[in-house]
């Protein structure tokens, strides 16, 4: 989503003065709730950052530093304060990409999520090799027993899919509210369906004769995926069990994070169809990954130490709350499993 500034009308993103009380993830959602109406999930770890001149109404110019951070939309309000003060559009990432005028800002659009690349050199002896099957009887009988190779892909794919699905609730759980019996009922739907995916790659693996990497790379990365969304529903369950109806700013902020390297996730694993083409963007993301993982670690003691300090007279709820971050630190770890899953792979078969 892109706003036009008040002064100039040129495309820029949601963004504002660091607000005294709040982070600055939090500054950030509140300016994107006041410029542009949007409502979601702010992610406290940032994914770059810019710097422009801004010129005051003296005349003076100023250079100003912005840090990004992810924001996962859920909404748009009906109203919001600067609403008839500027224009809000959504655009694609090329276009947004080519309306901003900051050049660092465009770099930052524009590889926020990179489309699949083309299938490289060992994935068109794969679909050769195909054709000729189909060319000889025996071959082509032989092939219509086996799983396809593209079929660990979509497999893989269709996980990644249920992850995202089940860090959006967790995130939505995590702030609260009327819907939280809503959320969880949508955390338990996606991990059974994560886990009939991991069932059918199992299966697969068992069943294929050539498969596209080692077995063991297969069921590992399958494994950690759905370890992932396993805790997701671990954390939910600890919620219904104990009843919990309010949550830490520093939960809030774990589940932002999540939400973040599920996204990551979607976006890398159908890189793994050409890997030697996308090793490049795969290191990026999985350093994403890692990086996640360790801002999630910072805030997971945070939350801890400020847990302990406040339920000293009620030591049930420091309990309870300990529960929570252990199952929320879980999940992240699960996702740097991911990371180094696939750096494996990379390093092996690029």
């Amino acid at each position: 989503m892109l706003i036009t500034s008040r002064e100039t009308q040129r495309w820029v993103i949601p963004k504002g003065n660091p607000i005294k009380g709040l982070r600055a993830h939090e500054a950030a959602a509140q300016e994107a709730f006041e410029e542009a109406g949007a409502e979601g999930i702010a992610c406290p770890t940032q994914i770059g950052s810019y710097s422009y001149a801004k010129r005051r109404k003296t005349g003076l110019v100023k250079t100003i530093a912005v840090d990004v951070f992810p924001f996962a939309v859920t909404g748009q309000a009906e109203e919001w304060p600067e609403q008839d003060e500027r224009t809000t559009a959504w655009f694609t990432l090329a276009n947004a990409a080519a309306a901003v005028d900051e050049p660092e800002l465009k770099t930052i659009i524009a590889r926020f999520r990179e489309p699949a690349a083309a299938p490289g050199l060992l994935d068109r002896i794969v679909t050769f090799g195909e054709k000729i099957g189909r060319n000889i009887p025996v071959l082509r009988w032989f092939q219509s027993l086996m799983p396809k190779q593209t079929r660990f892909f979509d497999l893989f794919e269709a996980h990644s899919s249920t992850l995202v699905a089940g860090a959006d609730a967790l995130a939505k759980l995590m702030q609260g509210g009327p819907d939280i019996e809503a959320h969880i009922r949508e955390i338990v739907i996606q991990e059974q369906n994560a886990d009939d995916i991991a069932r059918d790659v199992l299966q697969d693996v068992r069943r294929t004769f050539v498969t596209p990497f080692d077995r063991s790379a297969i069921t590992g990365l399958i494994g950690v995926m759905d370890d992932a969304i396993d805790q997701m529903n671990q954390t939910a369950k600890a919620v219904a069990l104990f009843e919990v109806r309010a949550f830490a700013a520093e939960m809030r902020d774990m589940s932002g994070i999540i939400v973040e390297a599920a996204r990551v996730t979607e976006e890398a694993i159908p890189l793994l169809r050409a890997l030697s083409t996308n090793a490049g963007r795969l290191h990026t993301l999985t350093g994403r990954l890692i990086a996640l993982e360790g801002h999630a670690d910072e805030i997971h003691d945070q939350g801890l130490k400020a847990l302990f300090r406040d339920s000293k007279e009620r030591p049930m709820d420091f309990v309870v709350g300990q529960e929570i971050y252990a199952h929320l630190e879980k999940v992240v770890d699960r996702f740097e499993d991911v990371a180094n899953e696939i750096q494996g792979l990379v390093i092996d078969h690029a």
